[in-house]
């Protein structure tokens, strides 16, 4: 089927895409055969260096599950603060005041532009020199200080670019029904931004999950990443099974925090459009539909 970006492949270049096809199956299969074997050269695909995870239950209980708890802890922590503080920043990048707008804006910026584990290790820092945070909980606390003010950062971006990707009229028709900017924002443009904004949102939110891993690189935070030194320590340097068991529990972390999002998607899109919503409005109290400001 043809569109603007895409033409119907004619019967030549349908060859074409079959030959391309071919040729990369083979070549991904050959790598992955030359990866298979150089690692079964270092005994990394020995059976007693992948049997732990499934008959020593220990590492589990011992390593996995704690390390994943306090990934969870912080990840969880970071977007509970992030969320609500982004929605803030952006919404003040709106401001039709310069003394808010302009301040807004260049923390937005100032905290975008530095790497979230630099943020982390300043934020470490901070906590041992001026406060009393025992060391038992200051990687914790640096490193949700650090995601939430990358992440809230770029969830103020992605708040005001979902806003004004929204119809001028949509504003326009709230204005001239008596709402108020702040009513206007609140009732209007952001119920609707929500649908636009929820992909990028739940990218960032991956990425949250994903970073609190940087916070047991250095900060010597114990999430799931750090566990594989523990483990490949007691459980004869099987660092590769380690890794992959890692990785696949991320996978299954973030896939379901993707298929929720998903989830939440196709209810909010499903949504009647004629829901009403009680607004007061300037000069008295006045029931506003959201499909006759659509229609404005």
């Amino acid at each position: 089927m043809s569109s603007v970006l895409y033409d119907t492949p004619g019967p030549r270049a349908k060859r074409r895409n079959i030959v391309y096809t071919i040729v990369f199956l083979a070549v991904l299969a050959l790598a992955a055969w030359y990866v298979l074997g150089a690692l079964d050269e270092k005994h990394q695909l020995d059976a007693d260096k992948w049997s732990p995870f499934v008959t020593d239950a220990n590492v589990w209980t011992t390593y996995l599950l704690p390390g994943l708890v306090e990934t969870l802890k912080a990840a969880v922590l970071s977007i509970l603060i992030a969320l609500p503080l982004g929605a803030a920043l952006g919404i003040g990048r709106l401001s039709d005041h310069r003394w808010v707008r302009v301040p807004v804006g260049a923390v937005v910026e100032f905290f975008r532009a530095i790497p979230v584990l630099l943020l982390m290790m300043f934020a470490a820092a901070l906590y041992r020199e001026f406060t009393t945070i025992s060391s038992d909980f200051r990687p914790l606390y640096a490193v949700v200080t650090g995601l939430v003010l990358y992440n809230a950062s770029v969830i103020a971006e992605v708040v005001r670019a979902g806003v004004l990707s929204l119809p001028r009229g949509q504003g326009d028709a709230s204005v001239a029904l008596g709402m108020r900017k702040g009513q206007t924002m609140l009732y209007v443009l952001l119920p609707q931004a929500v649908t636009v904004m929820l992909p990028a949102l739940v990218s960032q939110l991956v990425v949250i999950v994903k970073d609190t891993a940087l916070g047991g690189a250095l900060l010597g935070f114990e999430e799931l990443l750090s566990q594989n030194r523990q483990i490949t320590a007691n459980y004869g340097a099987n660092t590769i099974a380690t890794l992959v068991v890692i990785a696949l529990i991320y996978i299954l972390l973030n896939s379901l925090l993707t298929h929720l999002a998903g989830r939440l998607e196709r209810r909010l899109r499903q949504g009647k459009k004629s829901t009403a919503a009680t607004v007061p409005a300037q000069g008295g109290p006045a029931e506003v539909k959201s499909d006759a400001i659509s229609g404005a």
